[in-house]
């Protein structure tokens, strides 16, 4: 007797696309980090001021697309900030001022991995601020925002989202590995614990801090290959950059040896050569 075919209903989980295999991921990151340079020498010669906020979910691949768009493009141009947490000086101070300070000037593109709407996130969730704090937060962002773009900023803002299970996941891989054990906090792995109250936290944020001028873009992150590729692709869409001719430097030829200097280097110690 030939078996009854399953049947689909409205509570199946939708069918997930097929994993992007690593030849096919690299060979488009290749592309789109072309295409970074190209924007980073479009910036340095028109003197634009880039900002783009990563947040998102710990666990949510906030670092490891930041280092994709930064592994083939100049340190000079595309800053990677990541702040600690505040000093007992910047406490004192207004709050986004240490945020300011990392702004860039003409020709940066800065990419900040957490910014400011740590206080609508962890700061809220955890207590490190008011119910008061936050409010105030939530009130002044959009108009604040309003006036970096009035004033010729590029402002992007991406939330990259992870499911409840993919995040568990993850955590338990960076327990598992030793290259990921430097990643693990107890402040991180409480977000576990408290997976709903963030999920409160991140709804009001994305809600009130939304604006035409800076609107908020979600990255759905569970498949890490595809939200990076996603992402850069979206960030690069967002940037009216064009295509600036290279300056490329003709290679001279080389002097010739001097009578009697050989190459050697007088070194008292060298690296064993182990590989």
């Amino acid at each position: 007797m030939a078996k009854k075919q399953a049947t689909k209903t409205k509570h199946d989980a939708p069918e997930q696309p097929d994993k992007l295999s690593r030849k096919v991921f690299e060979k488009e990151l290749h592309k789109l980090q072309v295409e970074l340079t190209r924007l980073q020498a479009w910036a340095v010669e028109e003197g634009a001021r880039i900002v783009v906020v990563f947040e998102g979910r710990d666990t949510a691949g906030k670092g490891g697309v930041i280092s994709r768009i930064t592994s083939r493009t100049s340190p000079r141009v595309y800053k990677h900030i990541a702040l600690p947490k505040p000093s007992d000086r910047e406490r004192t101070q207004l709050y986004m001022q240490r945020y300011l300070t990392h702004f860039p000037a003409g020709g940066e593109i800065i990419l900040f991995d957490r910014s400011w709407y740590n206080r609508a996130g962890v700061e809220r969730v955890m207590g490190f601020c008011t119910p008061e704090e936050t409010e105030r937060f939530l009130r002044i962002t959009p108009t604040v925002e309003r006036e970096f773009v009035d004033q010729g900023i590029i402002l992007l803002k991406y939330f990259l989202d992870v499911s409840q299970g993919e995040q568990r996941r993850r955590f338990e891989a960076r327990v598992t590995d030793p290259l990921k054990h430097w990643k693990l906090s107890p402040m991180d792995t409480e977000s576990v614990r408290r997976w709903w109250d963030y999920t409160v936290a991140y709804k009001e944020m994305i809600e009130r801090t939304d604006s035409p001028e800076a609107p908020w873009y979600l990255v759905p992150a569970d498949d890490k290959r595809r939200a990076r590729l996603n992402l850069i692709s979206h960030m690069l869409d967002q940037i009216p950059y064009r295509r600036v001719k290279p300056h490329l430097p003709a290679i001279p030829k080389a002097q010739r040896r001097p009578k009697g200097l050989t190459n050697d280097l007088p070194a008292t110690h060298v690296v064993p050569q182990r590989y």
